[in-house]
Order: structure tokens, then sequence, then C-alpha cells
């Protein structure tokens, strides 16, 4: 039987699964609304299709859907123009994935959360993801899995070129602790899922390792031999309103379902390691 991944928003993430199924024989086929980044796609062997484009041949065809689409104020965009295709389609899918946020846990003060923690977000963006789930929940017979992740990084999404820039700023909030992900765990984690589905089953990608973000940006810094930056208070630091909405919530996410239930050994298990190999790649 084919296998046919159809991926809603072929964003950072979904590019890094991309080159792990691929591999394994999957079509790929993703949505994007640049023709630009279409055109990329296609050169790594992507079938891009552009979101005003008819995607009922590519649901039709799908045996697994990824949304990799963020919510608004209107609702999951996925949802509102493609909900009753995939809802129709829902039967023949072997696998469903959304990829959500940890912010929907909402701000514990830097305890601890896991999958099972009530939803409590503390910010519009972790009430709309929050949202979202329940609406993907809601349709019937779709084999659906979700993902909260944690902060993602990788190859073009580390801290170095700031560092090196001089514009890296330590933002200091006593007892403030973040979780992160690298995305080649990200990908190792779907590609676990998507062998052994669990329908229904909800994941919290992120690595061992929740540390106060002012320490990740002193750690890029020695790696790179320049000198740490000055510490901000929070109080006094100028931060765009998403910025700020991420210093209102400080948890640790627990990651052990991933590794009882997918297996799942982290390549890169806290930042110091992600940055090593970030470094060493050349970011």
């Amino acid at each position: 039987m084919d296998k046919v991944l159809l991926s809603f928003g072929h964003g950072y993430s979904a590019q890094a699964l991309a080159r792990l199924l691929l591999p394994q024989g999957f079509r790929i086929i993703g949505t994007t609304r640049d023709a630009a980044k279409a055109a990329r796609l296609a050169e790594t062997g992507i079938e891009p299709v552009l979101w005003d484009d008819d995607l009922a041949p590519a649901l039709a065809s799908a045996t697994h859907l990824l949304s990799s689409v963020g919510p608004s104020e209107a609702g999951d965009p996925v949802l509102a123009r493609h909900g009753p295709a995939i809802a129709a389609q829902a039967h023949r899918l072997t696998w469903a994935g959304y990829l959500s946020t940890t912010g929907v846990y909402g701000d514990h003060q830097g305890g601890w959360v896991d999958e099972d923690t009530p939803l409590t977000p503390a910010t519009q963006r972790g009430a709309l993801r929050a949202a979202a789930e329940a609406a993907w929940q809601a349709i019937p017979g779709l084999p659906l899995h979700i993902f909260r992740l944690a902060g993602i990084y990788g190859p073009g999404r580390g801290p170095f070129e700031k560092v090196r820039q001089g514009t890296a700023r330590r933002i200091v909030k006593p007892g403030q602790v973040f979780s992160r992900i690298h995305v080649d765990d990200i990908a190792q984690a779907l590609a676990a899922s998507i062998a052994r589905p669990r329908p229904g089953a909800i994941y919290n990608l992120c690595d061992d390792d929740p540390a106060p973000p002012e320490d990740v940006i002193a750690h890029a810094a020695h790696l790179l031999g320049l000198p740490v930056p000055e510490a901000v208070p929070h109080d006094a630091a100028d931060l765009s309103p998403m910025a700020r909405s991420f210093y209102a919530e400080s948890k640790r996410v627990s990651n052990r379902r991933i590794k009882e239930e997918l297996g799942v050994t982290l390549r890169y298990p806290d930042y110091r390691s992600g940055l090593a190999a970030l470094l060493a790649g050349g970011d």
C-alpha cells in the first residue's frame, strides 16, 4: 500500500520529518501559501500544493495527515477550509498528527507538567491552541495524535547569530524556566508515532533539561569564545508581545511518554548537546 503524507503548512518541523520519511518510501504532499517556497520544496522531493489550489485529490490519496498550521482568533484555518473533507476521509487515514504547544498548560511557576495535566492556558496563544486541539479531537473517526511542542531550535534557529552580532540578550526573570526541543528530535518522535499509531494519544515533545533562557545564551557565548551578554532584568526589558507571552509562563515539561510509548531516545537531551551539534554543523 502506498504511504502518502499530506502535510498542511509544510514548515520547519514538517520538513525535518520529511527527511526521515522520504527514504522510507513515503510520498509527501506539502501545502504552502508561497509559490517561491513551493519551488524550493519541489527540489527536496516534496510535492507542493498552494493553499488556494484544489486539495481534494491530495486528501483523497492521503494515508497520513499532519497539520503544523497555527490557529487564529477565527479558529483553525485548516479545519475552516477543509474540515468537512478531512472528516469525510477520516476513516481512510492510518495516522493524523496535530502540532500544538506546551503553552496549553499555562503557568505552573516552574512545576512539572505531563500530558494528563489539565489545560489552563495563561495566554491568548495558548487558549487558541487548546481550542484548536479540541476542534481536531471532535472529528469523528480521525486517528488523531496531538504533539505539544516546547520551544523549537535547530539549524538556522539557534542563538549563535545574535550572540555573534552582539544583539543577544540574557533576560533574567527569577525562577523562570523553559523547555525546548531540537527539530531533529521532533522529527524522530513524529516518525516513531507514525510507525506505532495510537489514535487519541497526546505527546509532549521536549528535551530532558528545562532551563533558564539566560543560561542558554550564556552557554552559546562560551561555545563561541565570546563575552557573555549582560543580564537584563525582565521588568526592564523591552519585549515584543510574543516574547512577553513566553515569559508569562514557567514550567518544566515531562517527556516520559515519548520514551516509554514510542521508544524515543533523544539525540539532543539538553541544550548543551544541541548547541554543540549546531555549531559543529556550521550554524
